[in-house]
């Protein structure tokens, strides 16, 4: 528990506002809040939790959860942020992630709010491919073609999203946790 709390507070500093900054309160994201929206998920993939400005910028917090009928089949094609990085902590199960390579064949960004802003989908030639497990923590940074290759069971993580260009909405708490959005 103790490596999630320091991963969150290092997550939140990557683009911390100047000192002297009219940002200057903490927001709290606890264990309870991410098992509630975890819970009410259904059979949605990625929730966003909230959204902080930290002065530059916003950071983001959402949960997701793939299982086997939700990776590629092995297929390089992904998905890829326009303007928000990624840093995933993976908090149970694995899989095969594939992130970077060359781009092919993309798709027209769509806008993914509140969970990542524009987005489109690529085929990746020459990407990395690595198997992750709980306690892993990957980072992709905006405009990386990223997917989940296979799935065994499940996994399930967080995304901590560095948004330095606001894309997000400010102030965006999740409906299950008391947000009116």
């Amino acid at each position: 528990m103790r490596t999630r709390a320091a991963l969150l507070a290092c997550a939140v500093t990557l683009t911390a506002p100047a000192p002297g900054s009219a940002q200057d309160a903490a927001m709290d994201i606890s264990r309870q809040d991410i098992l509630t929206v975890l819970a009410g998920m259904g059979s949605s993939v990625d929730q966003q939790l909230k959204v902080a400005d930290i002065g530059v910028g916003n950071v983001a917090v959402g949960i997701l959860r793939r299982n086997s009928e939700q990776d590629s089949g092995g297929e390089h094609r992904g998905l890829v942020h326009v303007d928000v990085s990624e840093v995933y902590y993976i908090l149970s199960g694995g899989g095969t992630l594939m992130t970077g390579g060359e781009q092919l064949n993309a798709t027209e960004p769509r806008d993914l709010q509140p969970v990542v802003g524009p987005s489109y989908t690529a085929d990746s030639r020459g990407g990395t491919v690595r198997t992750v497990w709980e306690g892993d923590v990957v980072i992709i940074p905006a405009g990386t073609v990223h997917a989940w290759l296979n799935i065994p069971e499940e996994v399930v993580y967080l995304s901590i999203r560095p948004d330095p260009r606001s894309t997000l909405p400010a102030g965006y708490v999740h409906p299950d946790l008391g947000g009116g959005r």
